[in-house]
Formats: C-alpha cells, sequence, structure tokens
C-alpha cells in the first residue's frame, strides 16, 4: 500500500537521534518550556533567518497569537484565503476578529492580489498569506499592498518549512511568520507543535507573554493571555529533524521531478513553479477534472492519495454565508472540484513513484 503521507517512515529514518532526544527529556527535570525549546527556538531563529522564534502548542495557536500581539480582535478584519486549511480562518476568528475572503490565482493557488483592494476597508488591519502546498504567496505585490494601507502582513508557513521568495526564508518576510509543525509537515512533531518568527523585539515579547497567561514574572499576568506552551519532548524531536530539513526538502523536490517528468504530458495540470521562489513540496498536487474516477482507479492499486482542500471553507457549515467573500471565488471553487495530493515523503522510493505514475498513465489510456 502507498499512502499519501508516513511521518512514520522519518521518525525511522532518525530512530536513533529522537529516541536519545527523547530519553534526554525524560531524564531532566524540565518538561514544558525548558532547554530544548529554548534552544530550539535560537536555531530555528538562525535557519528562517529572523532575531525571535517562539515555541507554540500548535500552528492554529501560532496564528491567533500573532494576531493578539498585533493588536487584532473585536471588530478588525483579517483578509486571507478560502482556499486553505480551516485553522486559518479559526485562528482569526479565535483571537476575536473577522475573517475576509478572497479566491486565489490560477497557476499558483495562492492568494490573487488583485483581489486585496476589492475587499479592503477601514476595519482591515492585516492580511494573511497562506504559502500552499509548499510554496511562496506572490509576496511583493502583497506586501506593496499592505505598506500602502498600513496593513500587518503575516506569513501562514504552516505548508512550507525551508522555502524561499528571493533567497529569503519563509516567515523572516512579513511581520510574522507562523509555522505548524504537525506530524506530517516538511518539519514535523511527534504530536502537536508550532513556532512563530518574527525580528521585532516587541512582537516576540507580546507573543511569550501570550502564550503562557500573559506572564513576564511568573503567576503575574500583565496582560490577558492563554496556555499554548511547547513541552520540551516536542522541541528535543523538532531539533532532531531540523538538521535534516534541507536534505529532505531536496529529497521531496527531486520526488516533484519524477512526477513531472512522468506526468508531464499526462492529461492532468502538474504543479507549476513560481519564478523566485523555492518550492518545498509538502504536498503535490495535480488538477484533474476526472477525480473522483481517478481517485477510485488509485485506490484499487492501494494507493491512496488525498484531497487538499475538499470544501471551500466560505461553503463549508460553519462559515456558509456568515463569512463576507470577494465577489468571484471561481478558481478556488473549482479547485475544489479538482486537486487531487499524490503520495509525497522523503522516504518515498523510486518504485513506489513508478508504480503511482504507471497507474495514472494506464488510467488516462483506458
Amino acid at each position: 500500500m502507498i499512502i499519501c503521507a508516513n511521518p512514520s517512515a522519518q521518525f525511522q529514518s532518525y530512530q536513533s537521534e529522537i529516541e536519545a532526544a527523547v530519553l534526554n527529556v525524560l531524564r531532566s527535570n524540565r518538561y514544558i518550556l525548558g532547554t530544548e525549546v529554548e534552544v530550539l527556538e535560537r536555531e530555528f531563529a538562525e535557519y528562517i533567518g529572523v532575531d525571535y522564534a517562539i515555541g507554540v502548542a500548535n500552528g492554529t495557536d501560532a496564528l491567533e497569537l500573532a494576531l493578539r500581539a498585533l493588536g487584532i480582535g473585536s471588530g478588525d478584519e483579517v483578509i486571507t484565503v478560502s482556499h486553505t486549511a480551516v485553522a486559518t480562518v479559526a485562528a482569526i476568528e479565535a483571537a476575536g476578529a473577522i475573517p475576509v475572503l478572497v479566491d486565489v490565482d490560477e497557476k499558483f493557488y495562492t492568494l490573487n492580489p488583485d483581489q486585496l483592494s476589492k475587499v479592503c476597508t477601514q476595519k482591515t488591519r492585516a492580511v494573511i498569506a497562506v504559502h500552499i502546498y509548499g510554496q511562496s504567496a506572490d509576496l511583493d505585490a502583497i506586501g506593496d499592498f499592505c505598506k500602502k494601507n498600513g496593513l500587518a502582513l503575516i506569513e501562514d508557513v504552516a505548508q512550507a518549512h525551508g522555502a524561499t521568495w528571493k533567497g529569503k526564508r519563509l516567515g523572516s518576510i512579513g511581520d510574522i511568520g507562523c509555522f505548524s509543525c504537525y506530524p506530517t509537515k516538511n518539519l514535523g512533531a511527534i504530536g502537536d507543535a508550532g513556532l512563530v518568527t518574527t525580528s521585532n523585539k516587541e512582537l516576540a515579547r507580546k507573543i511569550r507573554m501570550l502564550r503562557e497567561y500573559g506572564w513576564q514574572e511568573r503567576y503575574i499576568s500583565d496582560i490577558p493571555g492563554r496556555n499554548s506552551r511547547l513541552d520540551e519532548l516536542q522541541a528535543a524531536i523538532l531539533r532532531v529533524k531540523l538538521r535534516y530539513l534541507d536534505d529532505d526538502n531536496k529529497k521531496r523536490r527531486v520526488i516533484a521531478a519524477q512526477y513531472a517528468n512522468f506526468l508531464g504530458d499526462q492529461s492532468i495540470q502538474i504543479p507549476e513553479i513560481r519564478e523566485n521562489a523555492e518550492h518545498v513540496f509538502h504536498l503535490y498536487v495535480i488538477r484533474t477534472k476526472q477525480r473522483q474516477n481517478l481517485v477510485d482507479h488509485l485506490k484499487s492499486h492501494e494507493i491512496h492519495c488525498g484531497i487538499h482542500y475538499p470544501q471551500p471553507i466560505h461553503l463549508q457549515p460553519a462559515y456558509k454565508g456568515r463569512i463576507r467573500t470577494a465577489d468571484s471565488m471561481q478558481v478556488t471553487e473549482s479547485l475544489s472540484q479538482e486537486v487531487l495530493s499524490l503520495p509525497i515523503y522523503p522516504e518515498l522510493d523510486a518504485q513506489k513513484i513508478r508504480k503511482v505514475t504507471e497507474t495514472i498513465s494506464y488510467f488516462n489510456r483506458s
């Protein structure tokens, strides 16, 4: 059986180092926000190219705390996309703000900058640019719009650890970068974890306070905060995996190139890579109008794919009719019917890749 993502395989790749790191934590007397978290924060900040990184409980919290640190809350509007994980919108609402959703572009499936001016109002405070599938949004156009309109730019880097835009790591370009380290991510924990990056000292200070009850001094809450602490076990595991992140991303690009080579002349749309961006292929997403038939065909050959995402957020029951969107969401709504994520993870071998591509080729010929 070939599965879409396989975090267990990555554990096996670095098993001895991960087990040693975990045992070191278990033998210590610090299990929450200790030395492992502090060192991970320094190492991750250096890797991304920022002054500060702050460990939090998960990627959704990373976004919420980023918004709250920026002073964004009740009555404020935040623009983002509907073609994303629901966590992006859930975090906006958790901060008390109002999500406003725009469409994505036809080629790269990231936020369409042309729609920003159409939904921006006096209540708009920030834009969350989602780097979907492992590739940067158009940060030049989005960043220019934010500067002209006095808006904060938050990067949602949950699917793009290690990716770059014009040579800079994603998460170092906007005001704040937010990362999920869910187990299937390019930098994945063995449980929930998240990271926030910034070079703004004051924002970093606020996020550290917000993640632990608003404390600067223990047990004294200077501002209203909450509990979003990163534990030592996950930090230790992430430190091991961070050392191999660039190598693992290279393996993902090799797999993506093999898929492109085998599938490039098929009747499906393969991913396009944006100029000035380095893609890290968290997901390898093709597009086909025969999706369900292809899914069924692949399953019959024990190949299991994913769909990211099967229903736009603005059409989901929890949000339909109550979230403002751009006038046209045509690309987003089309993608939800046509995208399919093929298996991709660093340990996926050439034989399995060939089986996937040959199965798709047979489907297209039949």
